[in-house]
């Protein structure tokens, strides 16, 4: 099948490459010409967005935020100008919920079906192919993707409920992510305070009730004070600012939310918004004058 990608970044480079690798012949559109080329060595064919428009059946985004979003798919020379009526838009960005309801209205007036089916699992899994997929919109459209394409990128893809429903529980899973990596940064922190080997206590621990997939992945990174990203810590402020605006809009209190939230804001403050986001550990060490890896 014929597919449109637009967004070639750290999650939709792998995720494009999975999708090649399953047969299907790509069109691909990214700002950056050394990602568009990176994918055009594994198969693909650069389009521009107007071509995708025109050629593809299947258009998928993956991009920043919602106002990438809505300039890619309703701006000026965006894909509703060019697409055909029956294509299938399947956005895979984390943005507002209600900014996915809005790009749909506009896309069903020009007779384009929409799915919000943002990604969780960060950049190793977006390159095993098994990030966990959740989707908002009309459930028959979700049928006609979900084995074909969906399950090529991904290990899961659940349909949350209407169109929003993706992104809404895309920032039920940031949230928790969020507040996981700031507890263990936290209780790190005074395990090395205390003067114990970090190793040995995840070991301990990792086992019982508060082991998580988070703790395995993220306190390793702690330990060793090696923050390459595999998610940025602006991106999850970007996340985090639509959980608090989302909470906001439904009256839902967000107490832990902001609080991680204003850590988060302090790191990229100093000049560390493009590290991991278990670099939450560094706003303790900056407060409590103690890394949790052996170096501090």
């Amino acid at each position: 099948m014929k597919i449109g990608f637009v967004g070639l970044g750290i999650m939709g480079k792998p995720m494009a490459k999975n999708l090649i690798k399953s047969g299907h012949e790509l069109l691909v559109y990214d700002l950056l010409e050394k990602h568009v080329q990176d994918v055009v060595k594994a198969g693909a064919k650069a389009a521009s967005v107007t071509e995708i428009g025109l050629e593809c059946p299947i258009m998928i985004t993956m991009l920043p935020n919602s106002p990438h979003v809505k300039r890619v798919v309703c701006g000026r020379g965006g894909l509703l100008e060019s697409a055909k009526q029956g294509a299938i838009l399947i956005d895979m960005s984390s943005i507002a919920p209600s900014a996915s309801q809005e790009i749909e209205k506009q896309c069903a007036e020009k007779g384009v079906l929409m799915l919000d089916a943002p990604v969780s699992g960060g950049e190793p899994k977006a390159v095993d192919g098994t990030v966990a997929i959740m989707v908002g919109g009309d459930a028959a459209v979700f049928e006609r993707v979900k084995d074909d394409i969906l399950l090529k990128m991904g290990a899961s893809a659940v349909h949350c409920g209407p169109i929003g429903a993706g992104n809404t529980t895309k920032l039920a899973n940031q949230i928790i992510v969020a507040c996981n990596i700031a507890a263990c940064a936290e209780a790190f922190t005074l395990v090395a305070k205390a003067g114990l080997d970090p190793n040995i206590v995840l070991n301990a621990i990792k086992g019982g009730l508060a082991g998580s997939t988070v703790m395995n992945a993220k306190v390793p990174m702690m330990i060793a004070n090696h923050f390459v990203p595999g998610f940025k810590i602006d991106l999850h402020i970007k996340d985090l600012d639509n959980s608090l605006s989302a909470g906001h809009e439904l009256g839902s209190p967000m107490p832990l939310t902001a609080q991680v939230m204003e850590m988060m804001q302090t790191l990229r403050a100093d000049g560390c918004g493009q590290d991991d986001h278990s670099s939450l550990a560094n706003y303790y060490a900056k407060v409590s004058g103690k890394r949790i890896g052996h170096a501090g």
